[in-house]
């Protein structure tokens, strides 16, 4: 059973998820707390780079990646759905502007919940958007 998020969660969650690109964007690796649980799992297993678990584990990579890093991440469409549990998932779509100018597109699949009085990340999947619809076609376009 889900339960009813009040506006000002919404609100909280929505900032909390804009507040990783300023972060990471500004370089502010030891404020990944305010958006992070401490026992968060990071996976970005799907774009080759692996699963961290952990603050301290995320805030490593990043720096191991140094300019490989995007310059600016961006998140948008943005839904918010209640967990019975307690638990907040949020789906939303992020680009990421490259240093070298290319953008690349990206869905999140977050899970939150309240650590310290306020919403936290407690795990983050991060998948390529690489294909137009998701892949889906037209039964036999590829025969035209």
């Amino acid at each position: 059973m889900t339960h009813e998020l009040h506006a000002e969660d919404r609100q909280a969650i929505g900032e909390i998820l804009s507040s990783h690109g300023h972060l990471f964007d500004g370089g502010h690796l030891s404020r990944l707390g305010e958006i992070f649980t401490p026992d968060v799992v990071y996976d970005m297993s799907a774009l080759g780079v692996g699963t961290f678990e952990g603050i301290e584990a995320i805030r490593s990579a990043a720096l191991r990646l140094g300019p490989g890093n995007p310059v600016a991440h961006h998140v948008t469409n943005v839904v918010i759905t209640g967990g019975g549990d307690g638990t907040v998932t949020a789906l939303s779509k992020g680009l990421m502007l490259m240093a070298d100018g290319t953008l690349s597109s990206v869905t999140h699949l977050d899970t939150l919940r309240r650590h310290d009085g306020g919403w936290r990340i407690s795990r983050r999947v991060i998948s390529p958007q690489r294909t137009p619809l998701g892949g889906a076609r037209l039964a036999g376009a590829a025969d035209r």
